[in-house]
C-alpha cells in the first residue's frame, strides 16, 4: 500500500508568506522565486496575508494623514 502524497509537500512558513506578499506589494519579484512560491505556499494563506497587509497599509496612511493635518 502506498502513502498518499500531500498537496503541498514543502509547506512554507508564515514568514515566507509575508515575505512573498511584501515583495508583491513592491512589484519586484524574480520569476524563479515566484515559481517557488507557487509550489510552496498556500493560496488561501497568501490571500489572507495580502488582505491583512493591505488593511495595515491603509490604516497607516490614515494615521499619517491625521498626524500631518492635526
Amino acid at each position: 500500500m502506498t502513502t498518499p502524497t500531500p498537496v503541498h509537500p514543502n509547506k512554507g512558513s508564515f514568514f515566507d508568506t509575508v515575505k512573498a506578499v511584501a515583495w508583491g506589494f513592491l512589484g519586484v519579484r524574480r520569476n524563479a522565486d515566484y515559481q517557488k512560491d507557487i509550489a510552496k505556499l498556500n493560496p488561501l494563506h497568501l490571500m489572507a496575508v495580502g488582505v491583512g497587509m493591505a488593511f495595515l497599509f491603509v490604516l497607516g496612511l490614515i494615521v499619517l494623514v491625521n498626524w500631518v493635518v492635526g
